[in-house]
């Protein structure tokens, strides 16, 4: 099975070493990560969702517009815009791009970042709220007749969508997390489970469990890893390059003190750090103890090589997608483009054959 490669695009260059420059939506920046993710091979592009951010379904716009073949991920925070409100503003863009478009649905990890919206549900409850939202996506999406739907969140009577997805059935959802919870609620309607990059035998286990909730409601997700690869030309210029990235990171936050993490999956990733600080071949965990591990943050170091072997192993496991963003986020993503991408695709075109 092709594997699909993942990037990220922002509005703004910034990264936990870089401080932010210029305006906070500037459309040069975005026609450019876009344009260097298409030129370099990368499948899709994640476009995040924060409580202070620009719009990302304007972001996509604007993206998709610059580009012919990169496809999108746009993360959605489910519970803030009225799902049957959503599914038409998805199917409308999914039009406008011509069938480009996937979603990431979002529960919301940070309790703090979900107050900032208004909403102080608590995690479990977000969740299947999620799970509701999804259903009812589906339904406005693939529905011939009115949709009618009651649930714990949501009720909905007569709704009927004049317009559809570009893609058949519907456009592609994404969804995450770490606890029992997110299992539970995103297995039966998630297309694909996205996971952070774990040591090889944890993402195992992880899956099975993912595998064996979603056969209960006849659903068999795919996944995806995501991991911040730091690349050298040979070990040794790929790990002095990986502990100057630790160094500037805890510069940064010197000051800042270290809360307990509110979501499952950043707490798997700190506790994965206490075991230490390379597991598998070259996973490391350094990056996610330094910066708190706030999302996708542990890292994989070494030359282009022992980086794509170590992506093709979560590959081997199922995780047919392979999301990848550096510190440097256009430079990484350049350099990924040239020397990582070719190296994992050669990987997997082997394997298949």
């Amino acid at each position: 099975m092709p594997v699909e490669m993942i990037g990220w695009i922002a509005p703004q260059v910034s990264s936990e070493i870089l401080d932010s420059e210029g305006p906070v939506f500037d459309r040069d920046v975005i026609t450019e990560t876009a344009r260097v993710h298409e030129d370099g091979g990368f499948d899709r592009v994640l476009i995040g969702y924060f409580s202070d951010a620009p719009d990302g379904f304007i972001i996509a716009a604007h993206a998709a517009s610059v580009t012919t073949e990169l496809e999108f991920l746009l993360a959605h925070r489910a519970g803030f815009v009225a799902p049957t409100v959503a599914a038409r503003k998805f199917a409308t863009l999914d039009q406008l791009c011509d069938g480009r478009l996937a979603i990431h649905l979002i529960a919301g990890g940070n309790d703090t970042d979900q107050a900032r919206d208004g909403d102080f549900t608590n995690s479990e409850t977000r969740y299947r709220r999620t799970s509701e939202y999804a259903d009812i996506l589906r339904k406005v999406w693939t529905s011939d007749s009115s949709v009618n739907f009651t649930g714990e969140f949501y009720e909905v009577r007569g709704q009927r969508s004049a317009i559809k997805c570009h893609q058949n059935p519907h456009i592609p959802i994404y969804g995450g997390g770490g606890s029992a919870a997110a299992i539970q609620s995103l297995a039966p309607h998630v297309d694909v489970f996205m996971l952070w990059g774990e040591p090889l035998a944890e993402t195992r286990a992880f899956m099975r469990r993912v595998t064996a909730a979603g056969e209960k409601h006849d659903r068999t997700p795919t996944f995806s890893v995501s991991t911040r690869p730091i690349l050298g030309k040979s070990s040794n210029e790929a790990w002095e390059r990986a502990h100057a990235i630790v160094e500037k990171i805890t510069k940064r936050r010197e000051n800042k003190v270290a809360k307990e993490p509110s979501n499952e999956a950043s707490r798997r990733l700190l506790t994965l750090a206490k075991q230490g600080e390379v597991l598998d071949s070259c996973l490391w965990t350094a990056t996610a103890l330094a910066t708190n591990a706030p999302g996708n943050s542990t890292s994989l170091v070494g030359t282009p090589d022992e980086v794509a072997e170590a992506l093709f192993k979560y590959y081997e496991l199922g995780a047919t997608r392979l999301l990848v963003r550096g510190f440097d986020p256009l430079a990484d993503a350049s350099e990924y483009g040239a020397e990582l991408i070719p190296r994992v695709r050669r990987l997997v075109e082997k394997s298949d054959r």
